[in-house]
């Protein structure tokens, strides 16, 4: 029997999800544009998490609408870029230990298309949008948001955490969170469209836990390969094992609520007119490219790719096989963890 007739299209099954992702980026392909992509997430404070465990229908998508309404709001502001930007944001709901961590993944391309429609607002270099700026105004959105599920009745609270459903109780919960920094983080940008792609294929279509992260199962419970964050180097992969029904509860934690979309595109990239926007930031793009100097291109076409992000390598020194380079590298001065298992 073929691999398409024994499936079970079930968008929680790691098997299953392979043929999906395929065909989903076959349609997205036509969609990108020849520009810079950044990667931003939106993490959830631990104390919201927990609501969102029993409430995941109403957090789930607060977080990503919220996440949304962020970066355009910020990205419209002529402080900031000034342009009508696209969005590509996939939830994430677990950690590397299939524990409860949502979060949301955006791929956004490097600029966007101005106010007035006239032309395409390139970002600096190297840089965004300030992820403090984006964390401040996704802080005050989704608390205001949140707070507004909880006087409309949106919100249910079981166990240890009936109280919450009392308004002062509510209130007393939130009311650290008003001034905890919450976490948005923006990774270096990607090299290009093919590395967005390739970005793509592992991030879209993924589930809590892959088939190829499973090492053993027998009447003692399942062992799987697990990531932590805490520890730099090799030393970070490790084994877990798990009693089988505590694994599977775990991975039930990932389960979706029905009609929940995880894979969403926002502002150029909204789909009621994604073709009519991509269109003309091409014609931007077009335009603004045969106005620059080709020097640029050219310089990062003599430098070999990086085989991470696909950018433009820098070289920072030559030296001699079996030789000790003077230059070595240096630590960043801040560590943040994030979780994108």
């Amino acid at each position: 029997m073929s691999a398409d007739f024994a499936s079970c299209r079930n968008r929680h099954c790691p098997k299953c999800q392979g043929a999906a992702a395929r065909d989903w980026l076959a349609d997205r392909e036509a969609d990108l544009l020849p520009v810079r992509y950044y990667h931003v997430v939106f993490t959830l404070p631990a104390a919201i998490a927990d609501i969102a465990y029993q409430n995941k229908a109403v957090l789930y998508d607060l977080l990503l609408k919220v996440s949304a309404e962020t970066m355009l709001t910020i990205a419209a502001d002529p402080k900031h870029l000034g342009g009508r930007i696209g969005i590509t944001a996939v939830l994430h709901t677990w950690g590397s230990a299939l524990t409860h961590h949502p979060h949301v993944h955006m791929i956004v391309p490097g600029g966007g298309i101005s106010l007035d429609d006239q032309r395409w607002v390139s970002c600096r270099p190297g840089f965004f949008l300030s992820v403090r700026v984006l964390s401040r105004l996704f802080r005050r959105l989704f608390l205001e948001k949140l707070v507004a599920a909880h006087q409309a009745g949106r919100l249910s609270f079981f166990g240890n955490d009936v109280h919450l459903a009392d308004a002062p109780s509510f209130a007393a919960h939130l009311a650290p969170l008003h001034k905890a920094e919450w976490v948005v983080y923006s990774k270096r940008p990607f090299g290009g469209p093919q590395a967005v792609l390739a970005y793509l294929s592992r991030y879209t279509h993924r589930v809590a836990i892959a088939n190829s992260r499973l090492v053993a199962f027998d009447e003692q419970g399942v062992t799987f390969k697990w990531k932590d964050y805490h520890i730099e180097g090799r030393d970070r992969y490790k084994h877990m094992t798990l009693a089988t029904d505590e694994f599977i509860r775990r991975f039930l934690v990932h389960v979706l609520p029905k009609g929940l979309h995880r894979i969403r595109h926002y502002g150029l990239f909204a789909k009621s007119a994604c073709a009519d926007n991509v269109a003309r930031a091409r014609e931007l793009l077009a335009a603004s490219n045969a106005q620059s100097e080709p020097t640029s291109a050219a310089e990062d076409s003599s430098k070999p790719a990086c085989p991470c992000c696909g950018g433009p390598m820098i070289i920072i020194e030559v030296f001699a096989r079996g030789a000790t380079p003077r230059h070595r590298p240096t630590s960043p001065a801040t560590v943040i963890r994030i979780d994108t298992s």
